[in-house]
């Protein structure tokens, strides 16, 4: 097979031998499932930085280095009718993220509003399955995550916030709702990673050396990025005169959420790793918010309303050599259709990590490109 050549899988077959790999790497079935579901949506939706392309180096390799735990054990170290907080001990990101913005749901659905805070968790996946956990529940969700250093404030260049997702969803009368899921970063590590697979030049001013300059070259920025000598610049950009300052504000905001209401890591402590240079478990924090809309309104009426602005926006006056305005979510929803029907694309990198993530685990499967 030609090595520039990409291949299709469908949605199927990815999730089913994800849902293997975790298995036998030691996580239960039913959570093993969780976390296939979490990241397949990301492939579903076009999000090629957070789905299969992890599943290898985020996941099964931190459980081989044990820093993170198989058995997922959650804990619930505070709890209100409106608010909890939770304890993960390190175990799978995503089935703590789901019972999180699921116990969220439900006290938003007896109460109106339903806040979890959560401590000592991994990596969840895309911020946008859980906010999309309350749209379909005719709620307005939000989350965010702290992560590894990344982030260098405005006039710094040392990688102090991590990327820190705020995301938001909620349900209108459209095919799909409004979900806006991005890092607080102009771009995030997963991006970058894809760019170093597929060896393509990153664009200038995502990345930052130690005096500022921009970096295009993913491979120096991932290795910068984990030895301190790179940084992510915060939406808007270096500097402040595309107001950078606002993303390195949004970025605070939701590392601050994910650490102080639940007595949980921050900043430099998320690392994942020791003064003696040795892997240790991340301990992220995140927040899960769900607001029940019929609590204010009817939910048809708000429904009827979001798709009007958001109908009005996309019919608005376009640029010049421009077709088309999207909103949040719209592509995604249009990635879903496409890869519906072509299946997921995988390039070379991509397949040679699940070979060899199936191989050291002698996970029972056999791909369709083989």
């Amino acid at each position: 097979m030609a090595e520039h050549t990409i291949t299709y899988a469908s949605f199927a077959e990815m999730r089913e031998f994800m849902r293997l790999a975790f298995i036998a790497v030691g996580v239960p079935e039913a959570e093993a499932a969780v976390c296939a579901d979490v990241l397949i949506e990301s492939d579903k939706r076009g999000i090629d930085s957070h789905g299969v392309g992890r599943l290898k180096p985020i996941y099964l390799d931190r459980i081989k280095e044990g820093i993170q735990q198989v058995n997922t054990r959650f804990e619930i170290v505070r709890e209100t009718p409106t608010t909890a907080v939770i304890d993960g001990h390190d175990g799978m990101g995503h089935v703590i993220g789901t019972r999180s913005m699921q116990m969220a749901i439900d006290k938003a659905a007896a109460c109106g509003l339903g806040m979890v805070a959560v401590r000592n968790s991994t990596h969840y996946g895309i911020a946008g399955y859980y906010a999309l956990m309350a749209a379909k529940n005719d709620m307005i969700g939000f989350t965010g995550t702290n992560a590894r250093p990344s982030i260098a404030p405005t006039f710094g260049v040392e990688n102090m916030l991590g990327t820190n997702p705020l995301t938001i969803g909620f349900p209108t009368d459209e095919d799909f709702p409004f979900v806006i899921d991005c890092a607080t970063s102009i771009t995030q590590r997963g991006k970058i990673e894809h760019y170093a697979r597929i060896n393509k030049t990153m664009p200038s001013g995502w990345v930052i050396d130690q005096k500022g300059r921009a970096v295009t070259d993913p491979q120096i920025a991932l290795a910068g990025l984990v030895d301190g000598t790179c940084a992510l610049t915060p939406v808007g950009g270096i500097g402040e005169e595309l107001a950078g300052y606002k993303g390195y504000g949004w970025a605070t905001v939701v590392e601050v959420l994910s650490a102080a209401l639940q007595g949980g890591s921050f900043l430099k402590t998320l690392t994942g790793m020791g003064a003696d240079g040795t892997l240790r478990p991340y301990h992220l924090g995140h927040w899960f918010l769900a607001i029940k809309i019929e609590a204010f309104t009817d939910p048809s009426a708000f429904k009827k309303t979001a798709g009007d602005i958001l109908r009005e926006l996309r019919a608005s006056k376009k640029a010049e050599g421009q077709s088309r305005i999207y909103t949040a979510g719209e592509k995604e929803y249009l990635a879903f259709l496409e890869r519906s029907r072509t299946g997921i694309p995988l390039n070379p990198a991509v397949r040679a990590s699940l070979e060899a993530a199936r191989n050291e685990w002698k996970v029972p499967h056999k791909f369709s490109w083989e």
